[in-house]
């Protein structure tokens, strides 16, 4: 068989492969009798509303001097690590605003940290291809810094996103540019499972952003720069449970629902969009008009209130909305405050209990806004 008849019939594979997707899409909305928000304003749902009071900026972090790429918070709710372009770790007293480490990275382009369940370990990794693993109950070196104590080496890509499986500081799922997830024994630094790569069936392009499940950790979701979020059990590495289409661009983040049967999506384009992990369906999506503006600013990182009644998304221009995910509305934009950040806004994460929002910016510092009393349970 010649090169051109191979050609030819790949791009009629491919045509009918794009015609079977576009029938499946329609036949799963004739099964949709409404959406999110129809049922919301069918049951008589109030509308949430927010004023400038109701959540308030009650601490600034600095100490980073570059941008913060990344934070996460420990299940407690008064500890915060942050990840910088200046190299550093810096884990926070939320209360208090104190420093009570900073370690120096072996490199300085990280992009993803996270805190083990118990807190007693970061993680963190980047364009190094490498997650490094710090025990903060160590003693530190003789200049006074932390050593690694695991270095999880496997990935051919930088590290875009790192997570410890819930309850288990001896398990971690990694992310990464070559396209694939790993989760990792982090006692023995090797890998466990590998899922999509070369010859599986997984993304088609960097993989940048993972949430595990709180109710099933076995399940986990990933969002990739080839447009789709995909379903992961880590019992079956050998390919996807399910793929979500709709995004027309880079999915930066992705964001299990506190229920752990819908997952929320930030993308380049953006939008968020809420998806059904048991249907497949797409249920929202939040989204701006333009009102005048060349191009939509990203949607780099997303959080839900412990209910899911609300969903933050940080973007690229500055802003971060407080989203309504019933009615798909926004209540409250932090970055039109007065004490917002200055620049973009990079990451941002829920504390354990749901009292406080921590968000990290370009502009080296972080923020943790604080939810007036009645607003702690929504």
């Amino acid at each position: 068989m010649s090169v051109a008849e191979l050609k030819e019939r790949h791009v009629a594979a491919s045509e009918t492969v794009n015609t079977l997707r576009e029938r499946l899409k329609q036949k799963r909305l004739q099964l949709l009798d409404t959406d999110v928000a129809g049922y919301a304003r069918a049951q008589g749902k109030t509308p949430v509303t927010f004023g400038p009071t109701d959540l308030v900026c009650c601490r600034t972090l600095q100490g980073h001097t570059g941008k913060v790429y990344a934070l996460d918070w420990t299940t407690e709710k008064n500890r915060i690590v942050s990840a910088s372009q200046d190299g550093r770790l810096i884990v926070w007293n939320a209360l208090t605003s104190q420093k009570t480490h900073a370690i120096k990275l072996p490199c300085a382009w990280v992009m993803t940290c996270a805190f083990s369940p118990s807190g007693q370990s970061v993680a963190c990794g980047g364009l190094d291809s490498v997650c490094s693993i710090f025990n903060l109950n160590s003693p530190p070196d003789k200049d006074g810094n932390l050593t690694v104590s695991k270095m999880l080496s496997g990935h051919k890509g930088y590290v875009s996103c790192c997570q410890y499986v819930p309850n288990e500081d001896t398990h971690l799922i990694t992310s990464s540019g070559d396209q694939t997830c790993v989760l990792w024994d982090t006692t023995t630094g090797l890998r466990t499972s590998v899922f999509g790569g070369e010859f599986q069936s997984g993304h088609t392009a960097d993989v940048l952003s993972i949430s595990i499940n709180g109710t099933t950790s076995r399940m986990f979701v990933s969002g990739s720069c080839d447009g789709t979020a995909r379903l992961w059990d880590t019992r079956v590495a050998s390919r996807a449970v399910r793929t979500f289409y709709g995004h027309n661009g880079d999915v930066n983040a992705v964001k299990f629902f506190p229920d752990g049967n819908r997952f929320g999506t930030g993308s380049d384009d953006g939008s968020c969009r809420l998806f059904d992990i048991r249907t497949g369906h797409q249920l929202q999506v939040y989204e701006q008009q333009q009102n005048g503006e060349s191009e939509k600013p990203h949607v780099t990182s997303i959080a839900f209130s412990i209910s899911g009644r609300l969903l933050f998304a940080g973007y690229s221009n500055g802003s971060c909305y407080v989203w309504d995910t019933l009615l798909a509305k926004v209540v409250l934009n932090l970055g039109a405050l007065q004490t917002s950040h200055e620049s973009r806004i990079s990451c941002l994460g829920m504390s354990g209990d749901g009292s406080a929002l921590c968000t990290g910016s370009w502009d080296s510092n972080l923020k943790i806004w604080a939810f007036g009393g009645h607003r702690r349970v929504v």
